[in-house]
């Protein structure tokens, strides 16, 4: 379940004052760590199979029972580091963690405030003690390696993290296409690793560790897809789950050891404001404690007055080129910032080609789009003004309107301390006023905390999102929440769920990357507020909730790229009755934040 710690706590720009001063002090005090007797330490790994580097999402690879697979995500967590000295001393580097993940090329751990001396062995954990497995997330900063956020090992199915998660494609003697999802979790899965290595630390160094995939599937003991099951999310009881745990260690393997004479420090000051007024008034963010703290910009502070003149700008139609729409034209309140119908219109009654996405708890997004495409909010909120189907008009012709009003100059002096109005600052203003829109009052969020209590058709349908889908360990859940899991109801990735073949028109992510493993991959999109969002996926097929259960139900279109925590069902799919696709219909429903979908909460005019 989620965090019950509901009471709301408000952040603002004089907030991220503090942290980028305290970053400074941190700073200062590292430059002179030099002359102390301490170091650094950077872990360096690389991922093999066997003897060779591990290629992703390549069905490539074969296990002793002569099954074909790929290993399409591995991600993981470390902690518990602790240095063995010669002279029988363990050097703990307590509240020390690292997300390994090889999708978001994350493979160096950096590990600080070490005492120099000579020490022959390094010990470390795969996972967490239940001190960390079960704390609160809601107050870890965005690039805290722990925040569920950024690392999307899902903390809130199991009462806490996935410890590592591998996922990919495998394929019997038949020639027949499954799907694997091993994920470790659970207090009694934590498990330490041990590599003998002698290490003089007179120096910050830098040391290379290997994982060898192949190990853990291949032994001490073998791992069979058919034989030993497609999935583990590591009950207690569950042999899969216990032959994975015992193969970790030999995976791990020391390859080298060097000197980095500065220390290693890879630490960047984030972003100065960008054109701060000399006078403004920061503005106070009302977060829910169920959220992680958001990464919001550091070069665009929070401040009322650029959040005014965003919301102006959204809500203005000569952004559009013939003066008929504004921003809002496709995201309005009532349906939770999308428009409720699948393609929406531009000028002269052109269509989109994708559904629009609603606009809400867009501050732990990283990217835009239902392909991903653009990297940030002002980026994105740019484009729509020159995209010939919607408001078809260049910046420059936007910028020409824009500086012939007085009202605007004035604006953009109390946002910009100048009246110079660029395409720059209307999209950081855009930016401002989107980050803004925050929805986490829904009566799920209430049932949390006993404000209401859900029906027993709701508290079912929880069940069954929150409830893996594994006939072998005798579980028959719908297995949502592994794109689902979370506060914001999305892990923020990419999956292709099986809407078409992959001669689809449509090829999503593919049309930005040039990858063929992103072919028909689109943007997980949050539930929150998913009954009043339709109709739903990237165009919009399906009018009803119950279309949309039905297709995960039964209606899947089996190929290579389809995800492997759908991949791995049976082809004939779930199975759910019509009594249990009706209960998750009804607990989806109660994701509906009224305040938020209310057109008097938005302030638009």
């Amino acid at each position: 379940m989620l965090p019950v710690d509901y009471r709301p706590i408000a952040l603002s720009f004089c907030c991220w004052l503090c942290i980028v001063g305290h970053l400074s002090s941190y700073l200062a005090t590292r430059n002179c760590m030099a002359a102390s007797n301490q170091v650094d330490l950077t872990l360096q790994i690389t991922h093999r199979m066997g003897l060779e580097p591990l290629r992703m999402d390549s069905l490539r690879y074969v296990n002793g029972d002569g099954e074909l697979y790929s290993v399409d995500r591995l991600s993981y967590l470390l902690s518990g580091f602790v240095l063995e000295s010669w002279e029988g001393h363990d050097v703990r580097m307590e509240g020390q963690f690292a997300w390994v993940d090889i999708s978001s090329r994350r493979s160096l751990v950096h590990l600080h405030s070490i005492p120099k001396n000579r020490y022959k062995a390094l010990r470390f954990s795969i996972g967490l003690t239940p001190k960390f497995n079960h704390a609160r997330v809601h107050s870890l900063h965005p690039q805290d390696p722990l925040n569920p956020q950024l690392n999307g090992l899902h903390w809130n199915w199991s009462q806490g993290y996935i410890f590592l998660a591998l996922e990919g494609r495998w394929q019997n003697k038949k020639g027949e296409l499954s799907g694997y999802s091993f994920h470790l979790a659970g207090d009694h899965n934590l498990n330490t690793v041990s590599l003998a290595q002698s290490l003089d630390l007179t120096e910050s160094a830098l040391c290379a560790l290997e994982f060898d995939v192949n190990q853990l599937i291949d032994g001490p003991s073998s791992v069979g897809f058919d034989r030993d099951g497609r999935s583990t999310h590591s009950a207690v009881d569950d042999p899969l789950a216990v032959k994975l745990v015992g193969n970790l260690q030999s995976a791990w393997s020391w390859t080298g050891f060097d000197i980095v004479p500065d220390g290693g420090n890879r630490i960047k000051e984030s972003g100065k404001p960008m054109d701060l007024p000399h006078s403004f008034t920061p503005y106070r963010l009302l977060l829910s404690r169920t959220f992680p703290v958001p990464p919001l910009p550091g070069d665009n502070p929070l401040i009322e007055e650029r959040v005014a003149l965003g919301e102006k700008l959204f809500n203005d139609k000569r952004l559009s080129l013939d003066g008929t729409i504004a921003c809002s034209h496709c995201h309005q309140p009532a349906y939770a910032m999308g428009d409720g119908v699948a393609y929406s219109s531009g000028i002269d009654g052109r269509l989109g080609r994708r559904n629009a996405m609603p606009l809400f708890n867009l501050a732990w997004k990283s990217s835009f789009f239902w392909d991903g495409r653009s990297p940030s909010l002002r980026d994105q909120a740019l484009h729509p003004i020159q995209d010939e189907n919607e408001m078809n008009q260049s910046l420059e012709q936007m910028l020409e309107k824009l500086q012939q009003s007085s009202f605007y100059q004035d604006a953009f002096e109390a946002a910009y301390n100048s009246p110079e109005i660029t395409s720059e600052r209307v999209g950081l203003a855009i930016e401002n006023f989107l980050l803004t829109k925050l929805s986490f009052d829904s009566k799920f969020d209430k049932s949390l905390i006993g404000q209401v209590q859900l029906t027993s058709m709701e508290k079912r349908g929880l069940e069954l999102f929150m409830t893996e889908h594994e006939p072998r360990s005798k579980r028959f859940g719908a297995d949502c929440f592994h794109c689902h899991g979370g506060p914001l109801f999305s892990d923020q990735r990419f999956h292709n769920n099986g809407l078409d073949d992959l001669s689809t028109r449509d090829l999503g992510r593919f049309q930005y990357t040039g990858r063929a493993r992103d072919r028909g991959l689109f943007m997980t999109p949050s539930l929150r507020n998913i009954a009043v969002t339709g109709p739903y996926m990237h165009d919009g097929r399906f009018d009803t909730l119950e279309e949309v259960v039905a297709h995960y139900n039964e209606g899947l279109i089996r190929h290579e790229n389809l995800d492997p925590n759908l991949l791995k069902h049976p082809p004939g799919g779930l199975g759910l009755s019509s009594n249990d696709q009706e209960a998750l219909v009804a607990f989806l429903k109660t994701l509906t934040d009224d305040s938020f979908v209310s057109p008097l909460s938005s302030g638009l005019p």
